[in-house]
């Protein structure tokens, strides 16, 4: 009951919070170098990147490659869509909302079917990928940048498999990082963040 409450304040504060401003523009951002840093530099990716990997060790099997291919994947066609010039409404607050949903997701250690988890990690990799891709460089050293972006965000799913397999023996250590990945989200949403 708890639980429902706390995600239907989340998505009142989605609707009514300003931009998370979380992606601010990149021009002068070129190459593969600025591209790998770049989800470095923001707490909103390093969260979901992290909790992505998280609940693939909390599902374990499959979903250990299953989770990051497909937030990779789904998010490098988003950026694609965005590079195209292809908009959602809300981005910024899917953006924010992921932190909270994933967060959520990985202090329930929620026991979803692999198929289930894919779809809610892309789901929100295409929010992801068209912030990126509308605000990635347009000149040909984009595609550098992109290439950089992705890596560092596989190699952020890969800390978040390592993590979430050192906390299987210690399962109150998964609630804590899931609370306060769930209180940033909430921080993002409301824009404190």
């Amino acid at each position: 009951m708890k639980l429902n409450r706390l995600v239907t304040a989340a998505l009142a504060l989605a609707l009514l919070a300003a931009p998370a401003v979380a992606h601010p523009g990149h021009v002068d951002a070129t190459g593969i170098t600025a591209g790998f840093l770049h989800p470095l530099s923001g707490i909103d990716h390093v969260l979901v990147m992290l909790a992505v990997g998280i609940f693939a060790a909390q599902l374990g099997g499959r979903a250990l490659y299953l989770l990051p291919l497909t937030f990779v994947g789904v998010m490098a066609i988003g950026g694609a869509m965005g590079m195209a010039g292809f908009g959602l409404p809300l981005i910024e607050a899917m953006i924010a909302l992921s932190v909270f949903v994933m967060g959520v997701t990985v202090a329930m250690a929620w026991r979803l079917p692999v198929a289930a988890a894919m779809a809610l990690v892309g789901v929100f990799a295409v929010f992801h990928g068209l912030a990126h891709g509308a605000e990635m460089p347009m000149q040909i050293s984009g595609y550098a940048y992109g290439a950089g972006f992705v890596l560092a965000t596989a190699a952020l799913h890969l800390a978040g498999i390592g993590l979430g397999l050192g906390m299987q023996k210690l399962p109150r250590a998964n609630k804590l990082v899931g609370v306060l990945m769930t209180a940033t989200g909430i921080g993002l949403l409301a824009g404190w963040v």
